[in-house]
């Protein structure tokens, strides 16, 4: 009996040790927008066992990781997580950044000659080319000839279209219409599937009621006050969750701004698992899911915020049942789901000024003001194109007529910026040129964040916790896109397929997601890739 017992235990010890060694039938990743790290710490005890405590439980946490690269904002964010790799090489370098060779602003995802699949708005005129990179996905799909399937899904076009890369589809939320959509880039009709998801209106339906606290308003011990002065007005509503928020069932642009938009990504998530057969080939699929109703809440709210505090709540329960469809359909252990954040967010200036913390607004006309200037040195002149993400663009024509060098007036354009109150720090283009790409510090940050053909002549960076909107009293909620912690620290988190249970406070770039991502499949890593495979997951 014993020998019995002891060959039983061999053989199911063999058959675990071999399912451990296959590969994951899917991998699941999963981007919430606008999550900080100790938003798992802070709302803890208000989760569940299924959801984020259930990966960090079971999975690997990576407590100490960051955004190795400014500016922290959504569209390079997921991109720089998919490609394992910083704007200066994908070249997302913003949300939407001055086009030099065109003069005039573009979007990073827009693409007009591409129509509108699923809607008859124009939100559907997307498509990845901008991103110069391959990403994870895309190496999935060259790996196996094709034949996986990589999907990416969000409520935002950028949070769906980079990560499924230039050779999956990507599906996202049509503010429009309440519908997802797609794009011609991808295909010339929506699925039978999605049409159908689309049928049942689920949109209108969240929209029907009112969003209302989930727990008693006074368990929300995580947060501020429900009644303070520094969260913005919920479409003429006042800021008090606990009065609830009435919503509007025919503005469908609501929806993402409330915990609503996240639940509707989890219907769709459910169905393109069970509607794609996700998981059941005889090849590793891939499901991207980013969630951004956090990120639309979080600006509107802070990040102190009995709303905040709400949505994150919600978004464990989701999470829950993402992970449950998954057990059912792929099977527990089949499958490796990681999740991060596209970027954090900064403390609201005002909350922080009457708390005495410094901080503040940096509420400057820069394009004007620094062409004054330049004008006044070096005589009369359109000096300065545009001023945006913490960039100014010079006007070369005008460069090239003065007997002074370009690199003399990005000195200049410097110095002068050093006089005003709120800025820490600025660096003349050039001064980017030479530095190495693993320079440490903010410098390496700006250089890991500059692209050579995309970005502009001076960069500067404020003091920490400003913000370049808005003013001191009556300013209200928060945004993100600076070099500091508050806005690089996010989650990274492994979970299922070929993960041990384990933490690690070792510093990891997001960057290291990609290329760990690889290493589980065993295929090639993104073709811009800088980050390394985190070794803390493969170490015996």
């Amino acid at each position: 009996m014993k020998k019995i017992t002891l060959i039983v235990g061999l053989f199911l010890l063999s058959v675990a040790s071999y399912a451990q060694g296959q590969k994951p039938k899917l991998i699941v990743g999963i981007v919430v927008d606008q999550m900080r790290q100790e938003y798992l710490y802070r709302f803890n005890d208000k989760f569940g066992e299924d959801g984020f405590n259930r990966l960090i439980n079971e999975g690997f946490m990576f407590k100490n990781a960051h955004f190795n690269y400014v500016p922290t904002y959504t569209g390079p964010g997921h991109t720089s997580v998919y490609t394992g790799s910083t704007p200066a090489i994908h070249g997302i370098i913003a949300n939407d950044w001055y086009a030099k060779e065109l003069k005039h602003h573009i979007y990073c995802a827009s693409d007009s000659t591409e129509q509108t699949v699923g809607s008859s708005s124009s939100k559907g005129e997307m498509s990845p080319r901008n991103l110069l990179t391959t990403t994870i996905t895309d190496e999935l799909k060259l790996a196996t000839q094709k034949r996986a399937k990589t999907i990416g899904i969000s409520m935002k076009d950028r949070g769906a279209i980079f990560p499924a890369g230039h050779l999956g589809e990507a599906y996202w939320y049509d503010t429009k219409t309440g519908n997802f959509i797609t794009s011609t880039y991808y295909k010339n009709q929506l699925p039978k599937w999605l049409d159908d998801f689309n049928d049942e209106k689920l949109a209108k339906k969240y929209l029907s009621g009112k969003w209302e606290p989930i727990n008693k308003i006074s368990s929300y011990t995580a947060s501020g006050s429900d009644d303070n002065n520094y969260e913005g007005d919920f479409y003429g509503q006042g800021n008090v969750l606990g009065n609830g928020y009435k919503l509007d069932k025919k503005n469908f642009g609501q929806l993402p701004a409330t915990p609503f938009g996240n639940d509707i990504l989890k219907d769709l998530a459910i169905a393109t698992i069970e509607r794609e057969n996700l998981g059941k080939g005889a090849e590793t699929d891939f499901l991207a899911i980013s969630f951004s109703s956090t990120d639309y809440i979080g600006h509107r709210f802070g990040p102190n915020s009995v709303e905040v505090e709400d949505t994150y709540i919600r978004l464990d329960r989701n999470i829950a049942s993402i992970l449950k469809k998954l057990d059912e359909q792929v099977g527990e252990g089949n499958y490796t789901v990681f999740l991060t954040a596209d970027h954090a967010v900064a403390e609201v200036p005002q909350y922080f000024v009457d708390n005495k913390i410094p901080s503040g607004y940096f509420v400057h006309n820069l394009q004007k003001e620094i062409n004054t200037f330049l004008s006044k040195k070096f005589g009369d002149g359109d000096w300065v194109e545009n001023v945006s993400n913490m960039q100014v663009f010079l006007n070369y024509e005008t460069v090239s007529q003065n007997k002074s060098t370009l690199h003399e007036i990005q000195e200049e354009v410097a110095h002068y910026l050093m006089t005003l109150t709120g800025i820490k720090e600025t660096y003349p283009a050039y001064m980017i040129h030479n530095l190495d790409y693993e320079t440490q510090g903010i410098k390496g940050l700006l250089t890991r964040g500059y692209n050579q053909k995309r970005s502009g002549d001076v960069l500067y960076v404020l003091e920490p916790s400003w913000l370049e909107s808005g003013q001191l009293e009556g300013n209200t909620g928060s945004t993100h896109g600076s070099t500091y912690t508050y806005d690089t620290h996010v989650p990274m988190l492994f979970f299922g397929n070929s993960v041990k249970h384990g933490v690690s406070v070792k510093y990891h770039p997001i960057t290291d997601i990609a290329p760990s991502i690889a290493m589980i499949l065993d295929i090639m890593l993104p073709n811009g890739a800088t980050g390394q495979p985190a070794d803390e997951l493969f170490a015996e």
